[in-house]
C-alpha cells in the first residue's frame, strides 16, 4: 500500500499534472465564492478541457475543483450572508452575524483552518479506510439509512431559536416543499398544480439561496451602510487561530461526521454538516449565542462539509453511486478516461485511489493559504456600502438559480422563496430547520419505504437501529430528566451576552407567515387523498404533526398580534422591486430589467454619481452576460416581447 501511495505521489508531482491541479483550485475557488454555482458548475465548466489531457491530469483539475469549493465558499458566505452552496447555510448564520459585529476575520480564519483539516482528516481516513471501505458501506441497510436520516432531522428540528414550535414547524415545511415532485416509492407526481417545470420538484441550491441569500441581500439593502458598521481588524489573527485550537476537537470530530455522511449515498455534505453543527450546539454548555455568532458553529459546520468532499467518491468508486452532484460529474469522467468504478477498483487500479487522497490533501492546504492571503483584502469589503455589492450578487444568484432548469421558473421560484425566507426571518422562524427538512425528505420517504417492504416492523429491533435511534432517545431522556429536577426553581442567573443583532420578531408578520402555512399544509391534506397510496407516506408524517403546530401557531399569533408591520416597511418595497424584476424577466427577457435593477441599485439604494453608476453597472452587466455565456446557458427570452 505504501508503494502505492508513494507512485501516486509521484506521479502527481508531474509538472504538467500539478499545473492541471492548481489550475481546478483556482477555478474552484472563484466559483465557490459566487453564490448558487458551486462545485457542480466548477467541475461542468472544466469537463470540456480535461480530455485534453491524460486521465490523471485530468481528473487532478477535476479534484482540485472540488476540493476548495466548500473552503471559498466561506468568504461570501460570512461576509455576505448567501450560502455560497447549501452545505455552507450553517457558516453564513453563524459568520454573517460575527462579521455584523465586526469580526469576520475572526469567522473566516476559523472556517479557513477548519476546512483544511477537515479535508485533511478525510483524506488521511480514506487512506487508511481504502481496504476496508466496501465492507463497511456494505454493511449499511436501509433501516439504518433511515435512521441517520431521522437523526439529521431531529438535530434540524431542535437547533436554532428559542422557541421549539416555531423550529418544529419550519422543519415540517422544509419536508413539504421536498415533496413537491416526483414520489420516491411510486410513479406519481405530487402538488405539481399541472405545472411542467414543477414535476421535478424544487431545486435544492434554489431553496437555499432563497430562504437564505434573497433574504439577507433584502435586509442589507434596507439597512443601509455596510455589511459592518465597525472597521475591520485583519492585522492579527491571533483571536481566529486561539478560537480554532479551542476548538480543535470538535472539528476533529466533525470531520469524523463528514466522513461517515459522504460514504452514505444521498446524505452528502449538506446533511453531514447539519448533523455536526447541531452536535457542536448540543457539546456547548451555553447556547444562547447560537444564530448570534457562535464560533464554535462555524468550527463544525466547515470542519464536516470538506471531509464529506473526498468521501462522497467512496460509493461512487466502490459502487458506482455518486455520493454528490460533483461526484456524479466526476464518475462520467472516470468512465470516459477508461476507469470502470467497482468493488475491484481497490485492487485493479490502487495507484489511482491514492492519487485522490494526495490531490485532496494538497489542494486542501494550498487553498486554505491563498484563502487567508486574500482575506484581508476581501474582509475591507464589509465597509462598502452594501448597495454597491448588492447588484451583481442578486444577479449571481439568478444565474446560479436559472443553471436548475434554464427556465423562467427558476427565477420566480428563487424570489418567491426569499419571500417565504425573509418572513421566516422576521417572524421568528428559524430557516436551518427548513432546508434541512427539505434536503432530507427524499432520502427518508426512499428508506423508509424500502424498509417497511423488506423488513416490515421487525427492523425496529436490529442493532443497528437501536444504537442509532439512541441518539435521539438518549438527549430527550437527558433533557427531560433535566426538566423535571429543576421544575419550579428559579432560573439560574445568566452572564451578561454581548449584544448582538438580532431583534424581537415581528408579531405581524409571524401572523402572516402562520397563515400562509396553515394554508399549505390544508390543501396538501386534501391534495394527499388523491394520490397513489405509497405516494402518501411522505406527505402523511409531514402534514399530521406539521398541521396542528401551524394551528397553533395562528392562534397564539392571533392573540398576540399587535401591528408592527411599520419597521418592515423598507424591506417590503425591496421585495416588491425584486419581484417586479422576475416579472419583468418573464415579459421582456432578461436585458432590459437587469439594466433597470443595476440603475435602481445604483442610484437610489447607492446613491452613486452619474458617471460612476454607468461604468460600474456596464462592467457588471457584461460580466452577467458573460457568465451566461461561459455556462452555456441561454439568458431567459421574453414571453410577451421576445428579447434576451
Amino acid at each position: 500500500m505504501i508503494e502505492n501511495a508513494l507512485s501516486a505521489l509521484d506521479a502527481l508531482f508531474d509538472p504538467v499534472r500539478l499545473a492541471a491541479l492548481f489550475a481546478g483550485m483556482i477555478v474552484g475557488m472563484v466559483f465557490g465564492m459566487l453564490p448558487g454555482l458551486g462545485g457542480v458548475a466548477a467541475v461542468s465548466i472544466l469537463l470540456p478541457f480535461v480530455y485534453y489531457l491524460d486521465g490523471y491530469s485530468g481528473l487532478a483539475m477535476l479534484l482540485g475543483a472540488v476540493s476548495v469549493v466548500y473552503t471559498s465558499d466561506t468568504i461570501t458566505s460570512v461576509l455576505l450572508g448567501a450560502p455560497g452552496s447549501p452545505a455552507s447555510a450553517p457558516t453564513a448564520i453563524e459568520g454573517h452575524a460575527l462579521a455584523k459585529q465586526g469580526q469576520a476575520a475572526r469567522a473566516l480564519g476559523v472556517g479557513f483552518l477548519a476546512s483544511m483539516v477537515g479535508g485533511l482528516m478525510g483524506a488521511a481516513i480514506l487512506f487508511v479506510a481504502i481496504p476496508v471501505a466496501g465492507p463497511i458501506v456494505l454493511l449499511l441497510s436501509t433501516p439504518e439509512l433511515f435512521m441517520f436520516a431521522l437523526v439529521g432531522l431531529f438535530f434540524a428540528a431542535s437547533m436554532i431559536g428559542k422557541d421549539l414550535a416555531k423550529g418544529l414547524a419550519a422543519a415540517c415545511l422544509g419536508i413539504l416543499l421536498g415533496v413537491v415532485g416526483p414520489a420516491q416509492a411510486a410513479a406519481d407526481f405530487r402538488y405539481t398544480f399541472g405545472q411542467v417545470y414543477l414535476l421535478d420538484g424544487f431545486s435544492l441550491t434554489v431553496v437555499a439561496l432563497g430562504l437564505f441569500g434573497v433574504a439577507e441581500v433584502i435586509s442589507m439593502l434596507a439597512a443601509g451602510g455596510g455589511i459592518s458598521h465597525e472597521r475591520m481588524k485583519v492585522a492579527h489573527w491571533g483571536t481566529g487561530f486561539h478560537d480554532f485550537w479551542q476548538s480543535k476537537w470538535l472539528v476533529l470530530r466533525a470531520s469524523v461526521i463528514g466522513v461517515f455522511g459522504g460514504f452514505v449515498p444521498a446524505v452528502g455534505a449538506s446533511a453531514s454538516t447539519w448533523v455536526a453543527y447541531g452536535h457542536s450546539m448540543r457539546s456547548t454548555r451555553d447556547k444562547s449565542r447560537f444564530g448570534h455568532g457562535e464560533i464554535r458553529g462555524i468550527a463544525a459546520s466547515e470542519g464536516a462539509n470538506n471531509a464529506t468532499v473526498i468521501s462522497d467518491l467512496v460509493p461512487t468508486l466502490l459502487f458506482s453511486v455518486p455520493g454528490g452532484p460533483a461526484a456524479a460529474v466526476f464518475l462520467g469522467a472516470l468512465f470516459s478516461f477508461g476507469y470502470y468504478p467497482g468493488p475491484r477498483m481497490i485492487t485493479q487500479n490502487p495507484d489511482l485511489m491514492f492519487l485522490i487522497v494526495w490531490s485532496v490533501a494538497l489542494t486542501s492546504v494550498v487553498g486554505a493559504a491563498v484563502c487567508f492571503a486574500i482575506t484581508p483584502m476581501l474582509a475591507r469589503l464589509t465597509r462598502i456600502p452594501f448597495a454597491i455589492i448588492a447588484a451583481p450578487l442578486v444577479l449571481i444568484m439568478v444565474i446560479g438559480a436559472y443553471q436548475s432548469t434554464s427556465t423562467i421558473g427558476d427565477i420566480f421560484l428563487l424570489f418567491l422563496l426569499g419571500a417565504l425566507g425573509w418572513m421566516m426571518k422576521h417572524g421568528g422562524w428559524p430557516r436551518a430547520p427548513a432546508l434541512v427538512g427539505f434536503v432530507l425528505s427524499g432520502p427518508m420517504e426512499q428508506y423508509f419505504w424500502l424498509t417497511n417492504q423488506i423488513h416490515g416492523w421487525s427492523w425496529l429491533t436490529r442493532p443497528g437501529v437501536i444504537l442509532i435511534g439512541s441518539v435521539i432517545v438518549i438527549p430527550v431522556v437527558v433533557s427531560s430528566v433535566r426538566w423535571l429536577r429543576h421544575r419550579g426553581q428559579p432560573a439560574p442567573s445568566v452572564p451578561d451576552q454581548p449584544e448582538t443583532v438580532a431583534q424581537e420578531p415581528s408579531q405581524g408578520v409571524a401572523l402572516v407567515l402562520a397563515g400562509v402555512a396553515t394554508v399549505m399544509f390544508i390543501y396538501a391534506l386534501f391534495e394527499m387523498f388523491t394520490f397513489n397510496p405509497a405516494s402518501r407516506l411522505m406527505p402523511a408524517l409531514t402534514i399530521v404533526p406539521g398541521l396542528p403546530l401551524v394551528l397553533w401557531l395562528l392562534a397564539r399569533g392571533i392573540r398576540e398580534y399587535r401591528n408592527d408591520f411599520g419597521r418592515d416597511a423598507n424591506e417590503l418595497w425591496i421585495l416588491l422591486a425584486l419581484v417586479i424584476y422576475a416579472v419583468g424577466v418573464w415579459a421582456i427577457g432578461l436585458s432590459i430589467p437587469t439594466i433597470a435593477l443595476i440603475t435602481w441599485m445604483l442610484l437610489a439604494r447607492a446613491r452613486m454619481r452619474v458617471w460612476t453608476s454607468l461604468l460600474y453597472g456596464a462592467i457588471v452587466f457584461v460580466v452577467v452576460r458573460l457568465l451566461f455565456e461561459l455556462l452555456r446557458g441561454d439568458p431567459p427570452v421574453g414571453a410577451i416581447i421576445p428579447l434576451s
